[in-house]
């Protein structure tokens, strides 16, 4: 079983270092066959492609941005694993979204909300909130920005400009890790840290809590993914 060590700050001050570890398995998806995204909803111009390498995620003719949402709800803290395979080098864009719910309380896909058609503002200004990362940069206009951007929405406010993600020009299959404990949001790329990120719960409003995970791609994106696993993240007892 992974641990993982993350420090806690609040304020710029160390508060303290704390050990976690991966408890119940919440959800795991090989995303290898349409029955694996059974429930799960495309918004936008985007379609899905399968195989025994995994799930192929485009843009037919890069006709326009998408969104494919898991359909579980996980909670406040939980890890997050994935691979990736860039199949498109020459532009795109990845998001992963993660906490995302009605601004309200509701479900994300309570049909009461705004329809959503991949138009980022109906992610980051709209009628819901979340976090996203971008952990995947080389959008056509901005090529070679390559940082890691985190945002917390609604409001894209941009809480964090991290290390470089994914590189831009890589076809190689890249692991990424996201774990969330208590506010504190940290994404790895094949255990290498990119975004490390304690949310006050002051400065922006409260902290997100459970809610829906999707990926986000711009409509250049050709991208692979596999192997998704969800688990349950607890503070290992302090001695």
């Amino acid at each position: 079983m992974r641990i993982i060590l993350i420090l806690l700050l609040i304020g710029g001050k160390l508060l303290s270092a704390q050990t976690f570890k991966k408890e119940k398995l919440l959800y795991s998806n090989e995303l290898k066959s349409t029955k694996d995204t059974a429930g799960w909803r495309m918004e936008g111009a985007g379609a899905l492609a399968f195989s025994d390498s995994g799930m192929r995620m485009f843009s037919p003719d890069q006709k326009g941005h998408h969104v494919l949402w898991c359909p579980t709800n996980f909670p406040s803290d939980f890890v997050a694993e994935w691979e990736v395979k860039n199949l498109h080098p020459q532009a795109g864009l990845c998001i992963v979204f993660f906490s995302a719910a009605g601004n309200q309380g509701e479900d994300l896909f309570d049909t009461k909300l705004p329809r959503r058609t991949g138009v980022f503002k109906q992610y980051t200004q709209g009628a819901i909130h979340n976090y996203h990362i971008s952990y995947y940069a080389n959008a056509k206009g901005e090529s070679g920005r390559e940082t890691a951007h985190l945002r917390k929405n609604p409001g894209f406010h941009l809480v964090q400009k991290g290390a470089a993600g994914i590189p831009i020009q890589s076809t190689s299959v890249h692991k990424i890790s996201l774990s969330v404990f208590k506010g504190h949001i940290e994404l790895q790329i094949d255990g290498r840290k990119v975004i490390d990120w304690q949310d006050d719960g002051q400065a922006l409003g409260a902290v997100w809590k459970g809610g829906k995970f999707g990926f986000r791609q711009m409509q250049w994106t050709d991208f692979l993914y596999r192997n998704l696993k969800v688990w349950d993240i607890e503070q290992e007892d302090s001695k």
